[in-house]
């Protein structure tokens, strides 16, 4: 590894630690700064920003935050906080999960806002410590990306292997992503359920009860979401929302239904070509420009791709909220779904377009130095997805950004889908939102952030969910794959 390639590496790093610091729209932003460094300052050639991932986001957002601005997810919030109000001794476990199946079904995280404030109060009114189920939902909502249909991740990793030769479908991946992390969840909720003191024990709690304006703010008020009226409106945009992927997985598990279209694609194997003006290029980039070239580019016939077939129908089954559902597209984009939507599309569009720049610049460098590494122990490109995980807070960015490379190292494609949990890392600093959300609506202060950073509330059902999560899935996909 050469001292420019150190110092290049070094501004990539710069980039999202400073835009980590600063968080939301910023951390693509400055990533912008540090591709401008590459490009302009070292001349390193730009990179392939991932439009595909960032127009599925866009989709996917939209159609969700119609949904919301419909009252649809009221219902959705309404019906998970029936279940833990039903079963409140089981908090610690029931809360996780209805927080991963609202993510599964929406393909964001950050729609259980609503349910976080019930969450707590359920706890504290049958005298459960809030930070045992506060703590390991919040993990679960974030859990639950990998194991969406619709989730930028999800798809990406399914487009990123087609591409490189592992031919596996939306239904292949959540087959393995699904039973993996509802596994890591229960345990982490296992060790999360006698975690820290009893209410009743805990001499921090007790001695806030001992005020009484500390003793009203905590006992004092009920979060709910019970006495919302749900219109049949509401009710109509969810089974919209339901069908639209039901339509997705349909069309994913029989992909010979879909039209079929011509067009250039790389022949495998084929070499890179000079061309005229003395550039190199590659099959690929070829293929993309739509250029024929004997024996390095063909003309095939193939259905249409999913990342096309997701875009359409979610964009469609938003049009169909507005008309039927009383859904105003005002609303829509001043909500909390369609807003961070957005802000994850930024990110994404920054992050992914800087590493990919510094990536392919030196990926015959990158083959050399951890092809034997990857080769003897394939699993320990895990920690190098989770590592970047922590880095920029965005599980489709790590895909994106760090997938075309593992492929390009040799790793095969059934070992990466087993590792695909760990592209979860960012509850290891708690600086994102959700986890924050979360701190500050636990009312007894049981879930904290902790004075050392890093002992914080999230860090031990962050670990134990991703490790069995990975684990669990690794095993899976080597006998399925």
């Amino acid at each position: 590894m050469t001292i420019t390639m150190i110092i290049e590496l070094l501004v990539v790093l710069l980039a999202l630690w400073v835009g980590s610091r600063y968080g939301s729209l910023a951390l693509g932003a400055i990533s912008g700064i540090g591709l401008a460094l590459l490009v302009f300052g070292f001349g390193l050639k730009p990179g392939t920003p991932p439009t595909d991932v960032i127009y599925i986001i866009i989709a996917a957002v939209t159609c969700a935050g119609v949904m919301q601005a419909s009252g649809g997810m009221d219902w959705l919030i309404q019906l998970a906080e029936k279940l833990l109000r039903k079963h409140p001794d089981r908090i610690t476990f029931l809360a996780p999960l209805c927080t991963f199946f609202l993510t599964v079904l929406v393909g964001t995280g950050h729609v259980v806002y609503t349910l976080m404030p019930i969450v707590c109060d359920i706890a504290l009114k049958k005298g459960i410590r809030p930070e045992r189920p506060c703590a390991v939902a919040s993990v679960a909502s974030q859990v639950g990306i990998t194991c969406s249909p619709i989730a930028a991740a999800v798809v990406a990793f399914v487009s990123i292997s087609n591409e490189n030769g592992f031919n596996i479908t939306i239904p292949g991946v959540l087959m393995i992503s699904i039973p993996a992390c509802i596994c890591g969840l229960v345990v982490a909720s296992m060790c999360s359920y006698k975690r820290g003191k009893d209410l009743d024990k805990d001499e921090a709690f007790q001695k806030k009860l001992k005020d009484p304006a500390q003793y009203a703010y905590i006992y004092g008020n009920t979060a709910t979401t019970l006495d919302k009226e749900v219109s049949k409106e509401s009710k109509r945009a969810v089974y919209i929302f339901f069908v639209a992927l039901l339509v997705i997985v349909m069309f994913a598990v029989f992909q010979d239904i879909l039209p079929a279209y011509n067009h250039i694609a790389a022949v495998a194997g084929a070499k890179d070509i000079t061309l005229p003006d003395g550039s190199i290029a590659t099959a690929k980039e070829l293929a993309k420009a739509g250029i024929l070239v004997a024996g390095v580019t063909e003309e095939v016939s193939s259905p249409l791709k999913m990342n096309l077939v997701i875009q359409i129908v979610m964009i469609s089954a938003a049009a169909l909220m507005i008309i039927f559902c009383k859904a105003s597209p005002k609303k829509a984009v001043a909500g909390a779904v369609w807003q961070s939507g957005m802000v994850a599309v930024v990110a994404i569009y920054g992050i992914a377009w800087l590493a990919d720049t510094y990536f392919s610049n030196y990926l015959g460098q990158m083959q050399s130095m951890l092809g034997e590494i990857v080769k003897v122990y394939p699993w320990s490109i895990a920690l190098v997805f989770f590592l970047v995980s922590v880095l920029i807070n965005s599980q489709g960015a790590v895909v994106v950004a760090m997938l075309p490379l593992a492929y390009s190292l040799g790793i095969p494609g059934y070992v990466l889908l087993g590792v695909f949990p760990s592209v979860y890392g960012y509850f290891f600093i708690p600086n994102y939102p959700s986890d924050i959300a979360t701190v500050n609506f636990d009312r007894s202060g049981t879930t904290v952030i902790g004075k050392y950073l890093l002992n914080h509330s999230f860090m031990m059902p962050g670990l134990v969910s991703v490790a069995v999560s990975t684990v669990v899935a690794y095993i899976l996909s080597s006998i399925i794959y």
